[in-house]
């Protein structure tokens, strides 16, 4: 970027050497003057009135007009020569919180480049002291034929400088304020907060200047032999008188911009109607087989479990029988084994006796 102003920052008694250079720039579309019959360029000639002949750009200087009409020629040699520190110096006077400045004061921004290898070490050193201490320098410096004020502060890995106007430049807002009393109801002041909650934040590389693309479209399409686009119906609407409504229509009206679903209202159904159109009737003969068959289906699952279950009982009945049958066989056959044994014990005392 092309420097305007070469110089040096004045912190203390430390010295930086920088280069200032625009940090913005214009958008905007310019247009020529033109001679409407035949689109003829309008063109400005300077003429010198003592000679009443048109001059060149160097031949022109500067010069100021007293109080009696004199003129007073200055040159680029006088303004360089001027008596204060800040001809060709960034002066800071003072450091102070961000917040301390008013945003009408903010003018033109620059940005503050370090001029060669040895503005380095101290352009560091003021970029990082500004970092820690969270506040900005105020600075007062000359640019183009006049002494401005100028706030310092870190911008990524370099140093802004932000023009400043100077206070007694900034105009108190009198006669501005409604003169009427006017009285804010808390429903009101409520409403108002949920439209700034709804409309949110926004990042400000997503905006962009729609009025200079509209203006490119007219000229595009003027260029190519085309009608300029037709400019949009205007929103249809009076004059609001209910600022409620107008409120909450606005919160509706953010939400919906948003793709966020606005509050419905409590819905209430209503009882569902008969219908009074009977249902179409089957042929009787396919409806009746289809009947019997499913009954048939129905009836012998039932059949099925049935029988199951009985056999089932049966099985188990039959086992519980000959369980018992068993039992008493092996009782029986014990008792008679032990009454053989009983009689064949008592013949043999008998025989002993004898």
């Amino acid at each position: 970027m092309r420097s305007i102003w070469n110089g040096a920052i004045s912190f203390g008694l430390v010295s930086i050497p920088i280069k200032v250079v625009n940090a913005t720039e214009s958008h905007s579309i310019s247009f020529r003057q033109i001679h409407t019959e035949d689109g003829g360029r309008i063109r400005y000639r300077k003429f010198c009135e003592v000679e009443d002949r048109e001059v060149s750009q160097a031949e022109i200087g500067k010069g100021y007009e007293d109080a009696d009409g004199s003129i007073i020629p200055i040159t680029d040699e006088d303004l360089a020569q001027l008596p204060i520190p800040t001809a060709k110096t960034i002066e800071i006077v003072a450091f102070v919180p961000g917040d301390r400045i008013d945003p009408l004061q903010m003018d033109a921004a620059y940005y503050l480049a370090a001029s060669g290898a040895p503005a380095a070490k101290p352009y560091t050193l003021l970029r990082e002291a500004l970092k820690r201490s969270n506040k900005v320098a105020i600075a007062k410096f000359a640019l183009r034929g006049r002494e401005r004020l100028g706030m310092l502060r870190v911008v990524g890995d370099a140093i802004a400088m932000h023009g400043l106007l100077w206070p007694d430049e900034v105009r108190a807002p009198e006669g501005v304020a409604p003169d009427a009393d006017v009285t804010v109801r808390d429903k009101e002041l409520d409403l108002a907060d949920a439209l700034m909650d709804t409309l949110g934040e926004v990042e400000l590389e997503d905006l962009h200047d729609e009025y200079r693309e509209a203006v490119e479209e007219v000229i595009a399409a003027k260029a190519a032999g085309e009608a300029p686009p037709a400019a949009p119906e205007p929103a249809a609407g009076g004059k609001v008188l209910d600022l409620m409504a107008a409120l909450e229509s606005s919160v509706r009206a953010a939400k919906e911009s948003r793709g966020e679903e606005p509050e419905e209202a409590e819905v209430r159904r209503l009882p569902q109607r008969k219908s009074a159109r009977a249902a179409p009737k089957q042929p009787t003969g396919k409806k009746s087989t289809a009947t019997k068959r499913t009954a048939a289906k129905k009836t012998a699952a039932p059949a099925r479990k049935s029988t199951a279950k009985s056999a089932q009982g049966t099985k188990k009945t039959a086992a519980k029988s000959t369980a018992k049958k068993s039992t008493a066989t092996k009782k029986t056959a014990q008792k008679k084994t032990a009454q053989k044994k009983t009689a064949a014990k008592k013949t043999a005392s008998r025989k002993r006796t004898a």
